[in-house]
């Protein structure tokens, strides 16, 4: 049976107070432990998002949501937990917060395999490991590593699956992380086994042997039944029952990790004793797993059941009971296949529909942030950009650089000329400014002919450069056609922080200062601290 680890463990977010580092401390505790542990996780990350709320530390709120998350997809509700991880993916997104996304889009890859669409896990997956940061935990990177690696080899690519498997055995086995290693062997073993490769699928199954007993930990459900699925390879049927024997052991310590892992065992069990012609034992078996599926509504296994029923049944020379068996199996399958194909539709549907909202809102945004002349940033945006620009600069202890454009006599193109001649050149200006804002440099007009360009990392001998670059642009762009003679030209005033936090309003005036600087000094010239 092929799973996936819950969760991995992110970097403890930078605590504003000695409450808030404990709570990320405990969410990073939370999304560390094992997927042995999944079910201890939804009533603590619940507190902690309560709390979270209470504080208003949104980014440890959005973390303790996606454990919920991941306990609710695994237990089987997988439309609204499909949901839940779009709308928290939307938020890392806009947001900019590279772990949570890192781990949103790993948690919507489970979300797309669980309803079968493999090539959408795949992409998600994809981006799961490429937004993750660098200096991420090693096991962090094994769990991304390891979720790459199934849908790797589920859209055919089996190659690059096997690579990252491997990476994520290499990680995990360097931290010493026996549940980890287990996990990565437990499906490098059940590729192997889907691929019909019976030695290597039983060396990883030996290997999940070794580490399990080495460090003291039983193996899963999910687990289990994936080394009796191989022992069953080779006919070795008794070898399999006594694989699975401790799921049926009372007080057995054998973790269902997934909602459905324990029935299936049983229902492997069942399977591999009727082969191995021991009929009453594989009766027993088979009773428990349809119980516990009718226990916990688990229409499949249930099926499955019947199915394993009136396998029996014929084994055993009972074939109209058998024929009987198998009718109803047939009919329930058939019924539970319309359900699952509308389960799924429901489940595509909610995805749809909350990528769809925020791809809409994310339109509405951008359009509220543009100027509708130049297609520049506008002063809106600049009001709710530039103080997070500043404050990030002041946490890395990095400079930042503010540059005011002002075109030079521009009322005079407007008198002599027209308004849509003024228009015209203020479009082309735009464009002149959206071409000199590479990288993380932002272009905005903040009104009438004064624009603003930010550059982040950017100190003043830079931004000084980088402006007058601008300047001589501006100047030589052939104008003869817009203004027919009347030159364009810019004065330029660059201010930057470098020591620790600033105001928006002091860095503005000092630019507006140095703007004034070059204005008083002839104009068509860059003028800096």
């Amino acid at each position: 049976m092929t799973t996936e680890a819950i969760a991995p463990a992110g970097p403890a977010m930078a605590p504003a107070d000695g409450e808030v580092a404990r709570l990320a401390a405990a969410v990073s505790e939370l999304e560390g432990r094992p997927v042995s542990a999944l079910r201890t996780l939804t009533e603590p990350a619940t507190e902690i998002m309560r709390r979270a709320e209470e504080l208003g530390e949104a980014d440890l709120v959005q973390r303790c949501r996606l454990l919920v998350i991941c306990v609710m997809m695994r237990e089987g509700q997988i439309e609204d937990g499909g949901r839940q991880a779009h709308q928290i993916l939307a938020w890392a997104q806009q947001q900019g917060s590279s772990y949570l996304l890192a781990r949103a889009h790993r948690e919507v890859s489970l979300f797309y395999r669980l309803v079968g669409d493999v090539s959408s896990a795949h992409t998600h997956a994809l981006q799961g490991l490429s937004c993750l940061p660098e200096d991420a935990e090693l096991g962090i990177r094994a769990r991304h590593l390891l979720t790459l690696a199934i849908a790797l080899d589920e859209n055919g690519h089996s190659a690059d699956g096997d690579r990252r498997f491997a990476e994520s055995l290499d990680i995990a086995m360097a931290l010493a992380d026996g549940e980890l290693i287990a996990q990565v062997l437990n499906n490098m073993a059940y590729t192997a086994f889907e691929r019909d490769d019976e030695p290597l699928a039983l060396q990883y199954c030996r290997q999940m042997r070794e580490v399990a007993a080495e460090q003291d930990f039983p193996l899963s459900a999910g687990q289990l039944d994936t080394i009796a699925r191989v022992e069953m390879m080779s006919g070795d049927y008794d070898r399999a029952a006594v694989t699975l024997a401790p799921v049926l052991e009372p007080g057995s310590r054998v973790a269902g990790n997934e909602g459905d892992a324990l029935a299936t065992c049983l229902l492997t069990m069942a399977e591999t004793l009727r082969l191995g012609h021991r009929y009453a034992e594989a009766q027993v078996a088979l009773d428990a797993g349809a119980a516990m599926a009718e226990e916990r509504n688990l229409r499949l296994i249930r099926a499955q059941a019947r199915e394993g029923q009136a396998a029996l049944y014929a084994d055993t020379g009972r074939y109209r009971e058998a024929y009987e068996e198998h009718r109803v199996f047939y009919a329930e399958a058939t019924a539970l296949h319309s359900a699952q194909r509308e389960a799924r539709a429901h489940a595509l549907q909610a995805a749809y529909d909350a990528t769809e909202a925020r791809r809409v809102s994310e339109e509405l945004r951008e359009l509220a942030h543009r100027d509708a002349l130049t297609g520049l940033y506008n002063r809106r945006y600049v009001d709710e950009r530039l103080p997070a620009l500043l404050a990030e600069a002041a946490t890395r202890r990095t400079p930042i650089s503010l540059a005011i454009v002002d075109l030079d006599h521009f009322k005079r193109i407007n008198d002599t000329l027209s308004h849509n001649t003024g228009d015209t050149v203020l479009r082309q200006i735009g464009q002149l400014l959206a071409e000199a804002a590479i990288g993380r440099t932002i272009a905005a007009r903040l009104g009438g002919e004064e624009f603003l360009l930010i550059f982040p990392d950017a100190d003043a001998r830079e931004a000084q450069l980088r402006c007058e670059e601008l300047r001589l642009k501006v100047r030589g762009h052939d104008w003869s056609a817009v203004t027919h003679g009347l030159p364009v030209t810019t004065s330029i005033g660059v201010t930057t922080a470098t020591d620790g936090p600033h105001a928006v309003s002091d860095l503005l005036e000092r630019a507006d200062q140095h703007l004034y600087t070059a204005k008083r000094g002839g104009r068509d010239r860059v003028v800096g601290a």
